[in-house]
Formats: structure tokens, C-alpha cells, sequence
């Protein structure tokens, strides 16, 4: 893939992982357990990426997170917060609606390019 495609890709990505990490926060999940549920959906996240988007979300007050010090390693769970919950129905309406307006733009250029 060359630089430029590179880039175009991961401004893409940027702006969908953001709706990918709140769909997985309903129930409370740590960083590790939220990589491997994105991954098992086919969305891959490097941590490096992972823990400043939720850094943002909590300071945003979208997430918020709890330590749970039961186990012999700490883990510092994330869950959706009620705030977050109405952000993330409206960015899931505006992505739904933005799929379909591109898939007809898209869907218009293949019947242009056999024209």
C-alpha cells in the first residue's frame, strides 16, 4: 500500500473506531478483553490507539472506568456512561445514514464507469 492510500485509510479508520469502541462498551470491558472483542469482529486496533481513544472518551465523559483490584492484577474496566449511550445512538444514526448515501454514490460510479 503506498503512503498516500496509507494515510486516506487511516483518516478513514480514525473517525469509525471512535462508534466501534462505544458499541462494545455497554457491557464493562479492560483494554485487552475491547481489543480481542474488535478483533474478533474484524476490527483491528493497536493498543497504542486503543488507550488514548479512551483517555479521550473518559475526559469527553462518554466512558467511564473503575479499577477492579479483586484478581492478583489489576484491571482498569471501561463501560459506556448514559451521556455516552445518547452520543452513541446519534453517531450510529449518522453512520447508518452516511453508508447509504455512499453506497449510492458508490454504487454510481460503477454504472459510470460502464457507461
Amino acid at each position: 500500500m503506498g503512503p498516500l492510500l496509507e494515510t486516506f485509510t487511516t483518516e478513514l479508520r480514525r473517525g469509525t473506531l471512535t462508534l466501534a469502541v462505544l458499541s462494545q462498551l455497554r457491557t464493562p470491558q479492560y483494554g485487552y478483553s475491547l481489543v480481542q472483542r474488535l478483533e474478533e469482529a474484524g476490527v483491528a486496533i493497536e493498543q497504542s490507539t486503543l488507550y488514548p481513544l479512551l483517555r479521550r472518551l473518559e475526559k469527553q465523559e462518554l466512558v467511564t472506568s473503575s479499577w477492579d483490584t479483586t484478581e492478583s492484577r489489576p484491571r482498569k474496566y471501561y463501560v459506556i456512561s448514559p451521556f455516552g449511550s445518547e452520543i452513541y445512538e446519534q453517531l450510529k444514526m449518522e453512520w447508518e445514514t452516511m453508508t447509504v448515501e455512499l453506497k449510492s454514490l458508490l454504487e454510481g460510479d460503477e454504472n459510470h464507469a460502464s457507461d
